[in-house]
């Protein structure tokens, strides 16, 4: 199971503070008048169920027993009102209640998705997709179900048992001081098993997520697992799974087949003490027919809210844990945040300076140390080196995605967390190593980098990005759909049309991060083509891991261990005979042995 899954297992337990529930309070407070509404109208639905089967006493005692059609007719007239009355009130709370859990979803899910714009990259690279996607769909919805029939519920089953008792003692105290002392311990009964069949399913969620995983893994390493003859070892292992489920299952089955059993046995005893004693006062007018009548479908009749209140006990150990997520993801503070007095300069096509910059993800990894360099506008600048070397870092901290630990990144000669955020980033292009494209068409995709660009525009910059060709072979053309995250298309298609959106964006800044790494050589050179395209006039980071992209840089860059070991052009590290000339050497070697080996192939 996920880390994210075992975290909301582990936080499935949480206590009711005081604090949520006053921030529960807060999401009610915009809609008061809805929430008002409901409950008057779930109060008075539920004190007509109870006066229903007082009046139904009335009509067979009065009424039926002592023949007095007047007012047999005058109380079977009532309770056809107030039928008609209770119906329409109960259009009233179902409507009232469904609108309010959609404002409340509404709003809960538009918060988290704008913070969620706000947070910084650092945020996504340590939290779980799986778990923000949680936030804003599960957990809304759990949250909005307890406050709204949750609240329903618990609302009818309170006033539904007090309304019953109310009754009761009104037509024998007695009696009904019999019925009372049942009350509690039917609830406790029903809290107890609510409790321990939530942890039987919870054991059983738990081990599905596993069974799940399990399942996935033998699925997409079929290969490996064949080839390692791991067949048995493997159903072993899944056996074992499967019967941890089975028990587990069989335990929250068997509680949830008791649970109702013991509920009907305490009410029956309720019921068999109230025939009992009941039997015995008929006779010297203690208490009537319709009156024991009463009782009994008032027994009956309490059965449900209890049962309705030990359920939403249950879920509400769901929906505060599910309040208590939400807002630790609104709470969330982001690492990168907008200066006060920051300013929009209009342009960044200046001179850039890292000086003096330090920076970790983790305190006890640096990542850069010490790191310093200049470039001039307009400069094309390539960084090569090995991996963990520092090389991505030093472009996501240009973006400001995160910023320098220690030390100051200057564009223009201004500290750049002087210049607002949105200046920076909308005037920064980036194309990575895995492009990203969204559902919809080539067009809305390319669109993506100006919104308000015209059709002619879109086509102009498939054509500088050297994606117009193959887009023209499509059914569709620029109008076909690309698939969820561009899975209709080729990695060096998405590549070229993450080319042509960035043109579009017409960005003064240009980064491209190992954008060639997973394409083959004929792509290749079609994207360097359209590089130039968009390098032109502009400021140029490129992380290369072809050595071939980045040839006519103006300067290459060898970072290793969070500094530059040698910087110059191509033919200057070459003649150098270090680092680069190294690397450029065994990839030179590599790639003529694969070439070597296409040909023998072919």
């Amino acid at each position: 199971m996920s880390d994210y899954e075992e975290f909301d297992e582990e936080e499935f337990t949480s206590s009711f503070t005081q604090k949520t529930f006053s921030r529960i309070i807060e999401l009610i407070k915009p809609h008061t008048s809805s929430f008002v509404t409901f409950l008057l109208a779930i109060a008075i639905v539920s004190i007509l169920d109870g006066y229903f089967t007082f009046l139904s006493k009335r009509i067979i005692d009065e009424g039926i027993v002592l023949k007095n059609v007047p007012l047999l007719q005058k109380l079977l007239l009532e309770y056809g009102g107030l039928l008609i009355v209770q119906a329409l009130l109960v259009f009233v709370f179902i409507y009232v209640v469904a609108m309010l859990g959609e404002k409340i979803r509404y709003d809960l899910r538009n918060r988290m998705f704008a913070h969620l714009q706000e947070l910084s990259l650092s945020y996504y690279s340590k939290t779980p997709v799986g778990w923000m996607m949680s936030r804003v769909t599960s957990d809304s919805e759990r949250v909005s179900d307890m406050i709204t029939w949750g609240l329903v519920d618990s609302t009818w089953a309170v006033i539904n048992v007090a309304a019953s008792a109310y009754f009761m003692l009104r037509i024998n105290w007695k009696l009904a001081l019999i019925v009372i002392t049942i009350i509690p311990i039917l609830v406790y009964a029903g809290i107890e098993l609510r409790k321990r069949i939530l942890v039987q399913f919870r054991r059983v969620r738990k081990i599905n997520s596993k069974i799940t995983a399990a399942y996935n893994e033998s699925i997409t390493g079929v290969r490996v697992i064949k080839a390692m003859v791991r067949e048995d070892e493997n159903l072993d292992e899944f056996k074992l799974l499967t019967g941890d489920m089975y028990r587990s299952g069989f335990r929250a089955a068997w509680l949830s087949a008791l649970f109702l059993p013991v509920v009907q046995i305490i009410s029956s005893l309720a019921l068999s003490a109230v025939l009992w004693y009941g039997g015995y006062q008929v006779e010297p007018g203690f208490i009537t027919i319709g009156g024991i009548q009463a009782f009994v479908s008032y027994i009956v009749f309490m059965m449900w809210p209890i049962q309705d209140l030990a359920r939403v006990y249950a879920e509400l150990q769901h929906a505060i844990a599910s309040a208590e997520r939400i807002f630790s993801l609104i709470d969330a503070i982001p690492d990168v945040q907008e200066k006060p007095g920051s300013h929009n300069p209009g342009s960044i096509l200046h001179e850039i300076e890292f000086d003096h910059v330090d920076f970790y993800y983790e305190t006890e990894k640096p990542v850069l140390k010490d790191f310093s360099l200049l470039v001039k506008p307009g400069e094309k600048i390539a960084l090569v080196g090995p991996t963990g070397g520092g090389k991505t870092t030093i472009v996501n901290l240009l973006c400001r995605f995160y910023e320098p630990r220690k030390g100051v990144i200057k564009i223009g000669g201004l500290d750049y967390r002087d210049i607002s955020l949105n200046a920076i980033q909308s005037r920064i292009g980036v194309v990575l190593q895995t492009p990203h494209l969204f559902s919809g068409t080539i067009r809305e995709n390319i669109r993506y980098g100006r919104l308000n660009a015209s059709d002619a525009e879109v086509e102009s910059a498939a054509k500088s990005a050297g994606a117009h060709d193959f887009i023209m072979t499509l059914e569709k053309q620029y109008d076909q759909d690309v698939g969820e995250g561009g899975n209709q298309l080729s990695v060096g298609q998405k590549q070229l049309i993450s080319l042509a959106r960035a043109i579009l964006a017409n960005p003064e800044i240009f980064i491209m991060d190992e954008a060639t790494s997973s394409v083959d050589t004929l792509t290749e050179a079609m994207i360097q083509k359209g590089m130039e395209t968009l390098t032109e006039g502009r400021t140029s980071f490129i992380i290369a891991h072809r050595l071939s992209t980045i040839r006519r840089a103006d300067r290459i860059l060898f970072i290793d261990h969070g500094q530059i070991q040698e910087f110059g052009t191509h033919r200057d590290l070459l003649n150098k005979r270090g680092h680069y000339y190294q690397l450029y050497t065994q990839q030179f070697i590599r790639e003529s042995e694969e070439k070597l080996d296409q040909e023998i192939r072919n």
